[in-house]
């Protein structure tokens, strides 16, 4: 069992609200061989490992208001260990190699009763056999690729009288993502939200900017003096930074009124973190953080947590990690090359390495990071190989560890 345990690996991908807000995670419960047979021990194997990685792993936690979205294939859908699950932290994706059989639809109904929502996976027609099965779900996950806009309108109508709550899944644009909203979808699933078109209008303005050539002056471990000339433009970062710095220094009877003294009292790396956040913060809308801007700070917390498996004397090297992950969606958000964005940053040519080329152990990192959030199995074996430090235990600390440091940043901008 614990072998399984080894090699099964957590990767997650975003579910969002009409609003572009997150909603919830799908997530991948994953073999790391990447072999067909999921687990060898069999389905009782699978259950376990899912229902100990709440446990052990903190999934749970780190979902915080989300819920995860769990694959039930038919074997898992009649496995007891499947009750070991928190009911009111998942949904249970009943997946369509499932068959609507009368043991099937029983099994579904004990479980919503059970407390367990249940929601019917990559639904591309109504075929009548299905209807009893329709009614116990709650949530219908309509995978739209395959349709064409006539097929799914005509599959919306059909669905709207239910009731459920249509998600659509594989949305890959703009347009898709708009039929969607006016076919009465509810929630979204896919990486639309980070095209470059869906973002218009929330481009990062001139103190996030400036946040990350802050970041980029720290990382470079650049003089204080010019980390001072960086912040005068900006005031109110400024007035928040001294005052962040006179209640961490309340201890002392001494009042910090320089730039200059409030950096030396808060140390470069508390300011380093301190900007991090803020960055994090700035991305919100009605006090919700954006999606891509949450991927973007759970990817580089999860490459800082990383990081320390492979240099686990270098802080820096983690902090080094934290600023490729966050800077590596920055693209998408700023609509700029990378190169561009990186230019005026003054970071350190393994960062830039890392970023635009595609070169060094930053890289790797990188690379396991994208293929975690993705699922991608052929890749997962390249990263792993590359980074012989790291394994899938390793990772699926990391992945939760980073899950639950970006949910509490959004439960502390809610408060």
């Amino acid at each position: 069992m614990s072998d399984a345990a080894d090699q099964l690996f957590l990767g997650r991908q975003p579910i969002l609200d009409r609003d572009q807000r997150l909603h919830a995670y799908e997530l991948l419960f994953r073999n790391g061989s990447g072999n067909a047979a999921v687990v060898t021990d069999g389905v009782a194997a699978t259950a376990t490992v899912i229902a100990n990685a709440f446990s052990e792993l903190g999934v749970e936690a780190a979902l915080g208001n989300c819920r995860g979205f769990i694959n039930v294939d038919e074997e898992f859908l009649f496995s007891d260990m499947l009750e070991l699950l928190p009911r009111q932290s998942v949904v249970l994706e009943i997946l369509e190699t499932v068959p609507p059989s009368e043991a099937v639809v029983d099994r579904c109904r004990m479980l919503k009763a059970a407390g367990f929502t249940l929601a019917l996976d990559d639904v591309i027609q109504l075929a009548p056999e299905y209807a009893e099965l329709l009614s116990l779900v709650e949530i219908v996950k309509v995978d739209i690729q395959p349709l064409s806009r006539i097929e799914l309108m005509q599959l919306a109508m059909k669905l709207k009288p239910s009731g459920k709550i249509l998600l659509a899944e594989k949305v890959d644009s703009r347009e898709q993502m708009e039929q969607c909203m006016k076919l009465g979808f509810s929630l979204f699933q896919g990486y639309y939200f980070a095209k470059p078109t869906i973002i218009a209008g929330r481009k990062l303005d001139h103190s996030q900017l400036s946040l990350m050539k802050l970041m980029g002056l720290l990382l470079s471990d650049a003089d204080t003096g010019a980390i001072e000339q960086a912040l005068k433009p900006e005031p109110g970062l400024t007035m928040n930074l001294l005052r962040m710095t006179n209640s961490v220094g309340s201890g002392t009877t001494e009042t910090i009124t320089s730039l200059g003294h409030a950096i030396a009292v808060l140390g470069r790396r508390q300011l380093q973190r301190w900007l991090q956040l803020l960055l994090f913060a700035s991305g919100s809308q009605n006090g919700t953080a954006s999606p891509l801007l949450q991927l973007a700070a759970t990817r580089g917390r999860l490459m800082e947590l990383l990081a320390a498996e492979v240099e686990p004397a270098s802080p820096a090297f983690a902090d080094k990690a934290f600023m490729v992950g966050i800077m590596s969606l920055m693209p998408v958000l700023v609509g700029q090359p990378i190169r561009e964005i990186v230019a005026p940053l003054g970071l350190g040519d393994d960062v830039k390495g890392a970023l635009c080329d595609d070169t060094g152990p930053l890289a790797d990192l990188l690379s396991l990071a994208e293929c975690s959030e993705s699922g991608d199995l052929s890749r997962l074996a390249n990263c792993f190989a590359r980074l012989p430090a790291i394994g899938p235990k390793a990772l699926n600390r990391a992945q939760t560890g980073a899950l639950q440091w970006a949910n509490s940043l959004t439960q502390e901008k809610s408060a």
